[in-house]
């Protein structure tokens, strides 16, 4: 009996031990986990204006291809792309062999031409004083006389065709129409050409516009452009004012997409023809309107929605907006939004209703 009670006084001091030891090893409670940090922008007040970038390259505004007007091989080309040249200057020159003999021939049918008209207004003359007299009929009067228009119709036609083939011959050196510079250059010597093809593209110096493509879908958008401004990608920090002058009434056929001029209307030395240049067209938003990150759009079943930040209880909740358009990397709030209140800028999906966040600095959106 005594030794069942040894064992069982050991038995539960073990126990105690046991439990001690357990109670001993418990660590402190969990700290709460802290508020979400949550990035955030302050929305700020305006129209909600737009704007939309294209790119394009300088051109003159007045610019044409030029060819010769008469086929024939190239034997000398003597300017250069970027070469400023002057009206009548000499560009380029075809082989004129071929010209000349044409112009010796059309000589020759001239000389012709001059000598049967010689000689029938002779004979004229003789048959008409014959035909006064009374020795010939007027049947035969008649036909030297109709003789006599033939020739003289024949010498017109050799002089006409005598002053073409002159002018073929001229024709074979190609002469700058008026003050311009050479932007491109399609022919080369020992190329045969036709008439007509494009051997140099000119540029008549004086205005500058930049030449861009835009879809269909911004067509509106471009008609009704208000503010246009230029920059040289060389000059970023440059901007010029610009103007919408010309929109192609058709789309390209390959592209779908239509041609459109703007013209810089105070270009100085410093924008150069073929340089890059960004066209930023601005178009005013809606009154009330305001813009924000697109990453601040949350999509609530099929309505968009932002995340909106109650400074007083540092939560946060879901409110529905309407949305105008979308820009590149923002988006334009036509209703449900008021300048001044914060919005959640980033990590919209990981957000619920009333969770409790924690607001790092605010930015300007």
């Amino acid at each position: 009996m005594r030794m069942r009670g040894v064992a069982g006084l050991t038995a539960w001091a073990g126990l105690a031990c046991a439990l001690w030891v357990l109670g001993g090893c418990k660590g402190p409670d969990k700290a709460p986990a802290p508020p979400r940090a949550v990035n955030v922008v302050v929305v700020a007040a305006g129209e909600g204006a737009t704007g939309t970038g294209y790119t394009g390259d300088v051109r003159a505004r007045f610019e044409a291809p030029v060819g010769f007007r008469v086929g024939g091989k190239i034997t000398e080309r003597l300017v250069d792309v970027g070469t400023a040249v002057r009206q009548g200057q000499i560009l380029a020159r075809l082989d004129p062999a071929d010209l000349r003999l044409g112009v010796d021939a059309a000589r020759q049918a001239l000389a012709a031409a001059e000598a049967s008209h010689a000689q029938n207004k002779a004979d004229y003359a003789r048959f008409a004083e014959l035909f006064r007299q009374g020795f010939i009929s007027a049947a035969e009067h008649d036909r030297r006389k109709m003789a006599l228009d033939v020739a003289a119709a024949q010498l017109e036609q050799a002089r006409s065709q005598w002053a073409l083939n002159a002018n073929q011959a001229e024709y074979s050196v190609l002469r700058a129409p008026s003050d311009s510079v050479v932007t491109a250059v399609m022919g080369e010597v020992g190329q045969v050409v036709d008439r007509g093809q494009a051997v140099f593209r000119l540029a008549r110096p004086g205005q500058k516009e930049v030449a861009i493509n835009v879809p269909e879908n911004r067509l509106a958008e471009i008609r009704r452009a208000g503010e246009v401004s230029v920059s040289l990608w060389a000059q970023p920090e440059q901007r010029y004012t610009g103007r919408v002058r010309e929109i192609s009434p058709s789309a390209d056929p390959l592209t779908r997409t239509y041609a459109v001029r703007v013209a810089i209307t105070d270009a100085d030395d410093a924008v150069d023809l073929g340089m890059t240049a960004a066209v930023a067209i601005a178009t005013p938003g809606r009154s009330g309107s305001v813009r924000i990150p697109a990453t601040a759009l949350f999509q609530k079943a099929d309505s968009p929605a932002v995340w909106v930040v109650d400074g007083a209880s540092s939560t946060v909740r879901l409110r529905p907006v309407q949305v105008g358009t979308f820009g590149d990397g923002f988006v334009v709030v036509t209703a449900g939004l008021s300048p001044g209140e914060t919005i959640v800028r980033a990590g919209v999906q990981k957000l619920f209703a009333d969770e409790k966040v924690r607001v790092l600095a605010a930015r300007a959106p």
